[in-house]
C-alpha cells in the first residue's frame, strides 16, 4: 500500500478520531486517504488555527487530535499553535507537506524545514526521507507526546514518501504505550513527614495535576492533612468553589484580595505538585521564595530547582504522586490539622463585582459578574491573552476542572475561537464561551465560520473598551507615558456585528447590564455560534503587582 494510507490506518489505530487542517499540493497524497478513513476532519479557515483547535480539543477530552496542512507558509503558520501547545504541555500531533526528497535544501516552491524550525518548540520533530520508517516514526511520535512531559510532536512528509509504495500490515501494528518512572516511595514519605511537621503548610496545584486528571486524589490528601489548597492560572477549577480548603489562585495577577498570596507567605512548607513557578505566578523570586522550604513534583525533571530552591525534588506524574501521597500520609498517621480558621469562601466574596445599574458605562470586571450568573457550571471557557485574560482568571468562578483553557504561557491572540472549536468538537459539540478583548476578537476571527459550518454552539463575549488593555496600563504605570495603544474606533467605525454576521452567526452590541443579561441568556440556549460585542469603560486597570506580597487594586 502507499505510505500515506499506512499513516492514516496508524493515525486511526492510535486513537485520532477528530482532525483540523487544510489541504494543500504538498499533502493531497494523505488527504486521500484520509477521506476514506473513519476520521472526521474539520476544514479551518487557517493554518494556525488547526493546532489551536487540537489544543482546545485535547484540554477537553484528554484526547489526542491531528492538526493537518500543506508546505511551506502553511506548515510555518503552524509554529504559533505549536508554541502555545509547548508552553501549555498540551500533547498534539501535527502533521505537515513537504516538497519531494529530491529538492529539500534547494530553495523549491514552498520548500521549508519546518521539522528544524519547530525544535525548540516540539518534544520531537521529524522530516521522513525513508518511507518504510514511517510506522516505526509514528509510533514513536505519538509515544513523545504523551510519555513524560506532554506535549506537541511534528511530522514532516515529503510529497514523494506518502506516494511510495511499502509492505505494510495494519494488523501486525502495536500501538504506542507511554513510558512513565513511579516515584520511590521513601521520597514520598520525606514529603509527607515535612508537611506534617511544618507550621503552615499549603499545598499548590499545577496545571499537571488537572492535566493528569489527579486532582480529586490530591484534594482528598489535603483533606486528610487539613491542608489548604492554592491552584495556579493552569488548574482553575481543579477544586470545588465552596470547599473549605480552596485558598482560590496564588500569583502577581490575581487580585488584592487573594486568600492565596496571603497563605503563601505565611507558609512555611509549601508542596509544588504539577507546576512550573513560572513568572505570573511567583513575581519576584525572591520574595516568593523566601524562607519557606519548598517540596516540588513534577514530571520533567528540567523543572526542580529551576526557579525555586527546592528542599525536596521528586521526578513524578501527578497521577502517581497524588495516590502515593494519601497512602503515604495514612500509613504514617500524619496528623489532621484543624484546617484554615477563616472562611475562604467569605474572602472571596468581598471580591465579588455585582452589576452596578447605576453606571453609564458597564465596568469589565461586573460583567463577569453577569457571565457567572448566566453560564452554568459545565460550560467551558477559552481564553487568549490581555486584560481581558487576567479579569477572566480572577473574577470567573470555574467550580469544576477541564472547563476552563487558557493560553497561559504563551499568552496567545488568536487562541480562543479555534480552541472553543477543537473543545466543542471534543465535547460532542458542548457549549463553548471564548473570552476576549476587542482587539484579540480580530486575530483568527474567520474560524467563526468554522463554528457556524459545523453548528458548534461557541459563544464570542468581546470585552470591549476600545483599548490595548494590559499594553496601556503597562506604558501608564511602568514607563509614564500612553502610544498607540487607543482604538476608538472599535466602537464605532468597526461593527464587529456584521463581521460576525458575515461569518453567519447570530451577532448584537449591547451597553447596558440590562441589554448584556437577555443577550447572554440567550446565547446561553443558542445551538448557533453567537457574539456579544459587550460596550465597557475605557480606562478600568486590573490588579496586579510585581511580587506577591505588593499587588496593586485598583478600585
Amino acid at each position: 500500500m502507499q505510505a500515506a494510507e499506512a499513516m492514516v490506518q496508524i493515525l486511526e489505530r492510535e486513537g485520532i478520531t477528530d482532525a483540523f487542517g487544510i489541504p494543500g499540493a504538498g499533502i493531497n497524497g494523505l488527504y486521500k486517504y484520509l477521506e476514506k478513513s473513519k476520521i472526521k476532519h474539520y476544514l479551518v479557515r487557517h493554518e494556525e488555527a488547526a493546532v489551536h483547535a487540537a489544543d482546545g480539543y485535547f484540554r477537553a477530552s484528554g484526547k489526542m487530535a491531528a492538526a493537518i496542512c500543506t508546505s511551506g507558509p502553511g506548515a510555518t503558520n503552524f509554529v504559533t499553535g505549536l508554541y502555545t501547545a509547548w508552553q501549555d504541555s498540551i500533547p498534539l500531533v501535527a502533521i505537515t507537506g513537504q516538497a519531494v526528497t529530491a529538492q529539500l535544501g534547494k530553495g523549491a516552491f514552498q520548500c521549508v524545514d519546518i521539522a528544524s524550525i519547530v525544535k525548540p518548540i516540539c518534544k520531537k520533530s521529524w522530516c521522513i526521507t525513508n518511507p518504510h520508517a514511517v510506522p516505526s516514526i509514528f509510533k514513536e511520535a505519538f509515544e513523545t507526546a504523551l510519555s513524560g512531559k506532554p506535549g506537541p510532536v511534528l511530522i514532516d512528509l515529503p510529497l514523494d514518501i506518502q506516494n511510495t509504495e511499502i509492505d505494510f500490515d495494519i494488523n501486525l501494528y502495536k500501538p504506542s504505550r507511554l513510558k512513565a518512572a513511579k516515584p520511590a516511595v521513601g521520597l514520598i514519605e520525606k514529603a509527607v513527614k515535612l508537611l506534617d511537621d511544618a507550621k503552615n503548610p499549603v499545598i499548590i496545584m499545577g496545571g499537571g495535576v488537572i492535566l493528569a486528571k489527579a486532582e480529586k486524589t490530591l484534594v482528598e490528601f489535603a483533606e486528610y492533612m487539613g491542608i489548604p489548597v492554592i491552584t495556579t492560572y493552569m488548574a482553575k477549577g481543579g477544586i470545588p468553589l465552596d470547599h473549605p480548603l480552596n485558598a482560590g489562585q496564588a500569583g502577581i495577577q490575581v487580585g488584592a484580595v487573594s486568600s492565596g498570596n496571603d497563605l503563601l507567605l505565611a507558609a512555611d512548607v509549601v508542596l509544588g505538585l504539577g507546576c512550573r513557578f513560572t513568572d505570573r505566578h511567583t513575581g519576584n523570586a525572591a520574595i516568593y521564595q523566601g524562607e519557606r522550604k519548598f517540596i516540588h513534583i513534577d514530571i520533567d525533571p528540567v523543572e526542580i530547582g529551576k526557579i525555586i530552591k527546592t528542599e525536596l525534588g521528586i521526578v513524578a506524574d501527578a497521577a502517581d504522586a497524588a495516590p502515593m501521597l494519601l497512602a503515604a500520609a495514612k500509613a504514617s498517621k500524619a496528623r489532621k490539622r484543624k484546617g484554615p480558621e477563616i472562611s475562604f469562601a467569605d474572602q472571596r466574596k468581598k471580591f465579588i463585582r455585582p452589576p452596578d445599574s447605576k453606571k453609564k458605562v458597564m465596568d469589565p470586571r461586573e460583567v463577569f459578574e453577569a457571565i457567572n450568573q448566566v453560564f452554568d457550571e459545565d460550560t467551558m471557557f477559552t481564553t487568549g491573552c490581555g486584560i481581558t485574560q487576567i479579569w477572566s482568571g480572577q473574577y470567573q468562578r470555574i467550580n469544576k476542572p477541564r472547563k476552563y483553557f487558557p493560553s497561559g504561557g504563551a499568552g496567545t491572540l488568536g487562541y480562543d475561537i479555534p480552541a472553543a472549536i477543537g473543545a466543542s468538537v471534543a465535547a460532542k459539540k458542548k457549549k463553548t464561551v471564548c473570552l476576549m478583548g476587542d482587539f484579540g476578537f480580530t486575530f483568527l476571527v474567520e474560524e467563526l465560520g468554522v463554528a457556524a459550518a459545523y453548528k458548534l454552539p461557541v459563544v464570542v463575549l468581546i470585552i470591549n473598551n476600545a483599548y490595548l488593555g494590559l499594553i496601556r496600563q503597562n506604558q501608564k504605570y511602568t514607563y509614564k507615558y500612553e502610544y498607540q495603544v487607543a482604538m476608538p474606533e472599535n466602537k464605532n467605525l468597526v461593527d464587529y456585528v456584521k463581521i460576525a454576521k458575515g461569518f453567519a452567526c447570530k451577532a448584537e452590541r449591547v451597553f447596558t447590564y440590562e441589554e448584556l443579561n437577555k443577550a447572554l441568556k440567550d446565547a446561553s440556549v443558542s445551538r448557533s455560534p453567537y457574539v456579544i460585542d459587550i460596550i465597557c469603560d475605557d480606562n478600568t486597570d486590573c490588579d496586579m503587582g510585581n511580587d506577591i506580597a505588593h499587588i496593586r487594586h485598583f478600585d
